[in-house]
Formats: C-alpha cells, structure tokens, sequence
C-alpha cells in the first residue's frame, strides 16, 4: 500500500511500503526448524539404544511421537539419516579441527586428528553407523554409494584438504606428488581400520582409541617397515645356532 510522503514542493507523492513481512509464516517456519532439530536429537538417541537399523516405526516410538511425523520432516529413512549424518559429521569436524589446533607437530597434529575422529565414533557406535551406512531404504530401493556418502563425503573431503594444505607449503619446491596422493591414502587408511577397530568386540587385545590413533599415525608416517624389521630380529634372536657337526660324527 502506497503511503503519501509530502516533497519540498508539497505536493503529495506516492510511494510503494514493499510486501509486508508475514509474521505467521516466519513463526511456523522457526517452529519446523526447531521441530525437526529435536526429531533428530530423539533419533539420535533412540539409534544410539536400539542399533543402526532401527526402523522409522520403532525410532518415532521411541522419540514419543508417530512415523507419520518423521515421514512428513524427512520424506523417508534415507532423509533422517542424512539430517543425523550432517549433524554428526559436522560435530565430529568441529572437535578433530579443534585437536589439530593444539598440536605442537605435524606427528602430534595427525594424531590429535585421528584420536579426535576414532573418539567421536566410540561415543555411539551406532550413530555412527546409521550416519555412514549405505540404507536399503523402506522401500528396498537402495541409494548409491555417492548418495549415502553425503555429507560423510564431504567431512573426509574437508579433512583431506586440511592434511594437505601444510603438505603443499612443505612440498612445494620439490614436485612431490605427496600433498596429491597421501592425504587421500591417509584418509582410507584412517577410515578403513578405524571403522574395523569400532566394530571389533572388546578384548585385552584391542587397544583404546588413544593407543590406536597413535599406531594409525606411526603406519602413515613411518609404514609397517619398523615392525616388521622388529620381529624379524626378535625371530632371528629366538632361533638355536646351528649344531656343529664333529668330526667324529661325519666319518660315522
């Protein structure tokens, strides 16, 4: 609506007030919001007790309401788990950015990193699972390996580039290919044997995550040359001399 401004001359002028702001619409929308963070606050708890394959029907009777709500936030299962993924990726991004921060090395550094990542993923195993797994889906229509990635795709994608930016500065008179090829080498590895390490039963064999972070940076800085180079000498000290044959015993 056009309301009358008077000019220096007097004359009334019409100008336009531009669309009004409609406050209902801007109260729902701060409601769905705050909805759906704590539908996926309850889910993320309901997972963390009942297991990565939890139902849609079992998670929403858990979080006190019905799987038509979930359905009407999400769309389907393979929706909740990428609203959890993306709240989960991005915490565990913040916390392994935040242990980087206080390293004094570039060894201390990666090992804050992996401690950080393997920690985060211990806190629930089956959050973690739920926010990585490729689903079947409701349907039995199951998303690609690129899909389900999501937003876990683009956590290691981040990390990557972080492992490699101080590797350029490092390489960067020498044309190595490293800062290119290793911290995506880096990342598999982490990634590969940390999500093995998570599902291993517990056992006296089984190192905490602090023990493991420190390995995994040992293999990625050093190889497993050391240890094998280790048991081979532990090997050859084990072992008898040779029995020496007498002369007596050779013309016998």
């Amino acid at each position: 609506m056009s309301q009358p401004v008077h000019g220096s001359d007097g004359t009334a002028h019409g100008i336009s007030a531009g669309p009004a702001v409609d406050g209902r619409s801007a109260r729902w929308d701060a409601h769905r919001d705050e909805r759906r963070r704590s539908l996926i606050k309850e889910s993320r708890r309901a997972i963390h007790l009942l297991g990565a394959d939890a139902s849609m029907e079992d998670i929403a009777a858990a979080a006190g309401t019905s799987k038509s709500v979930f359905y009407r936030y999400f769309g389907d299962k393979a929706g909740l788990q990428e609203a959890v993924g993306e709240v989960v990726i991005a915490q565990m991004q913040q916390k392994i950015l935040d242990a980087a921060k206080t390293a004094a090395s570039p060894w201390q550094g990666l090992s804050n990193m992996v401690s950080a990542y393997l920690e985060m993923a211990e806190t629930s195993p089956n959050v973690y699972a739920f926010a990585t797994q490729v689903p079947a889906g409701e349907s039995g229509q199951g998303r690609s390996a690129v899909q389900a990635d999501g937003a876990l795709g683009t956590f290691f994608d981040k990390i990557t580039a972080m492992i490699a930016e101080p590797m350029r500065a490092h390489f960067s008179q020498t044309g190595s290919a490293a800062p290119l090829y290793w911290p995506a080498a880096a990342i598999g590895l982490v990634r590969t044997a940390g999500e093995l390490w998570l599902t291993t039963p517990a056992s006296s064999q089984k190192p905490d995550h602090g023990a493991m972070a420190e390995q995994l940076t040992s293999w990625l800085f050093l190889g497993i040359a050391p240890e094998i180079e280790q048991q081979s000498t532990r090997h050859a000290l084990q072992e008898p001399s040779p029995r020496t044959t007498s002369v007596k015993e050779h013309h016998d």
